[in-house]
């Protein structure tokens, strides 16, 4: 028990001083000992399973597997991957060229990134990564992309040799792709000096992960359009080559929770936590000083999960812009799924697939739901899976990007 804290929020509570970090550090502090203690254990298991995939993953042990969420999300897997590989080889001549950042810099950036890169690869499309300390130069001249793919944020922007980029640019058909952030999200780089910044570095277009209702309907956007920068969309989506169920795995654990520590989830995580033990990982949390990004282990932690805990962002809350990778990622690997009430859900899921809690005590008691009743939840997940390798995998996302991408520059690239 941290006492110094204790005291510390004590005097600040008899003083009338505001403590807003409290319900933060409580949150961590009033999850039972067992949930830290078998963290490391899941983690081994995990990746010695991660290590025999080819035993768990074999058609002979989808074919043995009692478990519905299993035996459909195989099924599932093959006929999403059937419908889009190499989709769009020879139809384009597209080089896709994508900025990573690093790990330890942006955990989510490098798999959002990345996911999408192996995704393009995969329906047929050149794509290649350029590192957070790649030649800019020596790329371009190896790779030869027809089309760069950063984000709008002076930690990406600094990282490229744009004096390289302009020469490269000169003498082929490049595209330059920026994602597009609105001054709202960040007040401190206003939206104004970027876009003019954008049209003295020969920016082509922009590209969005939100959804295109939101995009078009927002004021804050109202700039690029005004601007005459087309405007492509590149929504979150599940990476099946990553995130699907495993097979001959028991359901051992309450609950799976793979995300950072925010402040906003104490509310609704705090009396969950408290009360069930389960696995809890990712950056932020006290308790977890060796946090490590892995794609291919995480989903043999979500295949032994009974329900998985999902969170947004206030804006997610506000706006109906998106829900997370991690609402994805859940509905693939066909985990009944216990989440808060984004604004875009009832148009992007069935009414029937996801456990939506509109405060904390409608949270919780979706959770004892599913604990009490896993048949209905099974249901649950299964409608969740089939919205989800039905319509928002990553192929889904880079076969409408490509598209679109050969409409907004029809004259250059036919």
């Amino acid at each position: 028990m941290n006492m110094s804290r204790y005291i510390k929020h004590g005097i600040k509570k008899v003083i009338g001083w505001p403590d807003p970090s409290w319900a933060e550090f409580a949150l961590e502090e009033n999850v039972p000992k067992e949930t830290w203690h078998i963290r490391a254990r899941i983690l081994k298991e995990a990746e010695d399973m991660l290590a025999h995939r080819a035993t768990y993953e074999s058609e002979a042990a989808y074919q043995a597997s009692a478990d519905p969420v299993v035996k459909q999300g195989h099924a599932l897997k093959l006929e999403t991957e059937k419908n889009f590989k190499d989709k769009w080889r020879n139809k384009t001549r597209e080089r896709i060229l994508i900025h990573i950042p690093d790990q330890k810099h942006s955990p989510a950036g490098y798999s959002l990134f990345t996911n999408f890169k192996e995704a393009f690869n995969f329906i047929g499309v050149s794509a290649e990564e350029i590192g957070w300390n790649d030649n800019t130069k020596e790329k371009l001249e190896k790779f030869k992309p027809t089309v760069i793919l950063t984000s709008d944020h002076h930690t990406y922007l600094d990282r490229l040799d744009w004096d390289a980029i302009a020469e490269y640019k000169k003498k082929n058909g490049l595209k330059i792709g920026l994602t597009a952030s609105i001054t709202e999200y960040d007040e401190k780089h206003p939206l104004s000096p970027r876009l003019e910044w954008a049209k003295l570095h020969g920016i082509d277009f922009y590209y969005s992960y939100r959804d295109p209702e939101y995009v078009q309907s927002r004021p804050g956007y109202k700039p690029f359009f005004e601007a005459g920068y087309p405007m492509l969309y590149l929504p979150f989506g599940a990476h099946i080559s990553h995130y699907f169920p495993v097979a001959g795995l028991s359901r051992d654990l309450n609950f799976a929770y793979i995300a950072s520590k925010k402040s906003n989830s104490a509310p609704f995580l705090g009396p969950v936590l408290s009360k069930f033990t389960g696995f809890i990982d990712g950056p932020g949390w006290m308790h977890v000083k060796d946090f490590k990004f892995n794609r291919e282990r995480d989903r043999f932690i979500y295949s032994r999960a009974k329900l998985g805990l999902n969170l947004h962002l206030p804006e997610q809350i506000e706006w109906a812009c998106e829900v997370n990778e991690r609402t994805y990622q859940l509905g693939a690997c066909g985990v009944p799924q216990v989440v808060d009430n984004a604004k875009i859900i009832p148009k992007l899921f069935s009414s029937n697939s996801l456990f939506v809690a509109k405060d904390p005590e409608e949270y919780l008691k979706h959770i004892e739901t599913i604990l009490g009743n896993p048949e209905m939840a099974t249901k649950k997940a299964l409608e969740a899976q089939k919205d989800v390798f039905g319509r928002h995998t990553t192929y889904h996302r880079v076969d409408s990007f490509i598209d679109q991408l050969l409409k907004a520059f029809s004259g250059d690239y036919r």
